[in-house]
């Protein structure tokens, strides 16, 4: 991380209601790309180096709290209640910051996108002798956002909400964001001078501005763009957040020499990891916790999670990789074959209809279809290990615990409950038992009663 001329820190409002959402779950708590919407605005801000993070909740917000306290400690939270405005959110925050001397920036933990470089230009205009620093965008449609007056040396003189906003204000196009920063003694001292004065009833840290200004502080508008200052209220806004943070992940992801045949069909999680020359066919879905090496080819319908993939892997289609799962390289996972914490060394192949949980399996090792480890007896998970150049036959259920040695094999069908040594063939069959014209006897028995039943 960069070092900062002045001491930074972030104030996080978190205590909206999100009535929009229709849910349980506190809004902010809703995920983007398979992360909390308040964990990507935490990591935001401790990108930008803020020594302090205090994260606003309300009283309703009890599952956000306690996640900001699990993260964070109770240092880092303010409660706001009752909600009186954003102005107001931001003053419960006081006490937190209390001996903080250094600039604040205030960010919303339901605006998920802004990127590191749009917030950093806030701290830069503080830095180059601004008092307030706002985030500002162009705005396609205006409609109800907050309006930012400036001047012609593109000073900020105010900010004007649009129901208080005259005909001529609200033709003005560059729209504020929320995001504002500030050195801490005068955000506060203006905080305290903010009245509830308009249409709303409600403390705006908007008119911190106002204030700044009739105070002779300079106020300057920084610019972002208008996808990344998205704030989500609504099930559709939070789809929307996916949407545009998913596009911006594919053409990355193309951009640094990965394959994607139908990109709008490939969802990446906050975190995924892949290498240049990987391919991956449509329709995969990636969870949390996956890192892709060079040359590994993901096909159709595959869904991935936790799982760390070598260079020459095939992985699908219609594959499954649960949390724990280690592919080596060279490795074919084919068709409806499920893995979960499960260590698959260089040259595995498992290649039909197989389950593999809590297993480690050596190299060159041929997993026949339809194979199982059968981990679970309903109260704890065993492990299995399977040596290498093994071939377990189709069909062979590995009941855990058991070991199957190097270069060892499985009869088709088999239930294997012991342990076999290195280079043995174990199988576990009852004697098949043939009946001459059995079936013969049944067809006609049975086709002699269907026609019996149609008169």
């Amino acid at each position: 991380m960069t070092k900062t001329k002045t001491k930074r820190a972030a104030v996080i409002l978190a205590a909206g209601q999100g009535t929009r959402m229709k849910s349980s779950l506190s809004k902010v708590l809703h995920k983007v790309a398979g992360r909390a919407m308040l964990d990507w605005v935490i990591d935001l801000a401790k990108n930008l180096d803020c020594e302090k993070i205090i994260v606003v909740t309300g009283a309703h917000n009890q599952d956000a709290t306690a996640k900001v306290i699990a993260q964070l400690g109770e240092a880092a939270h303010a409660l706001q209640d009752p909600p009186l405005g954003t102005g107001h959110a931001v003053l419960c925050a006081k006490t937190a910051l209390a001996g903080f001397d250094g600039n604040v920036i205030v960010l919303y933990a339901d605006t998920p996108l802004i990127t590191h470089e749009t917030a950093s230009l806030a701290f830069q205009a503080l830095e180059n002798g601004a008092s307030v620093a706002v985030l500002g965008f162009e705005a396609k449609e205006a409609g109800s956002y907050g309006r930012l007056i400036e001047n012609q040396n593109c000073d900020l003189l105010e900010i004007i909400e649009a129901k208080e906003a005259s005909a001529d204000q609200l033709a003005i196009n560059l729209c504020n964001s929320g995001v504002m920063a500030a050195n801490s003694a005068n955000l506060f001292a203006h905080l305290d001078n903010v009245t509830d004065d308009n249409a709303k009833g409600e403390y705006y840290l908007t008119d911190v501005v106002g204030l700044a200004v009739k105070a002779g502080q300079k106020c300057v508008a920084v610019r972002g763009s208008e996808t990344e200052v998205l704030g989500v209220n609504s099930r559709i806004e939070l789809s929307v957040a996916e949407q545009v943070w998913q596009q911006k992940r594919r053409e990355e992801a193309m951009l640094a020499g990965v394959t994607l045949f139908a990109p709008e069909t490939v969802f990446f999680a906050f975190d995924t990891l892949i290498e240049n020359d990987v391919i991956i066919e449509p329709n995969v879905v990636f969870g949390p916790g996956v890192t892709i090496a060079s040359g590994a080819h993901i096909k159709a319908f595959s869904h991935i999670e936790g799982a760390n993939i070598a260079s020459g892997a095939i992985i699908g289609p219609f594959a499954r990789l649960r949390a724990g799962s280690e592919i080596g390289e060279g490795v074919h996972i084919g068709n409806f074959v499920e893995t979960k914490n499960a260590k698959l060394a260089n040259g595995v192949k498992a290649n039909h209809l197989t389950y593999l949980g809590d297993v480690t399996i050596g190299k060159n090792t041929n997993i026949g279809a339809g194979t199982i480890t059968c981990n679970y007896d309903g109260y704890f998970k065993y492990q299995t290990k399977i040596g290498e150049g093994v071939l377990i036959g189709s069909d062979t259920m590995l009941v855990a615990p058991v070991s199957i040695g190097d270069f060892a094999m499985t009869g088709s069908g088999s239930t294997i409950t012991k342990d076999v040594p290195n280079g043995a063939l174990s199988l576990e069959r009852g004697p098949q038992k043939t009946i001459e014209n059995w079936a013969t006897k049944f067809h006609e028995k049975s086709a002699k009663a269907k026609a019996e039943a149609r008169k």
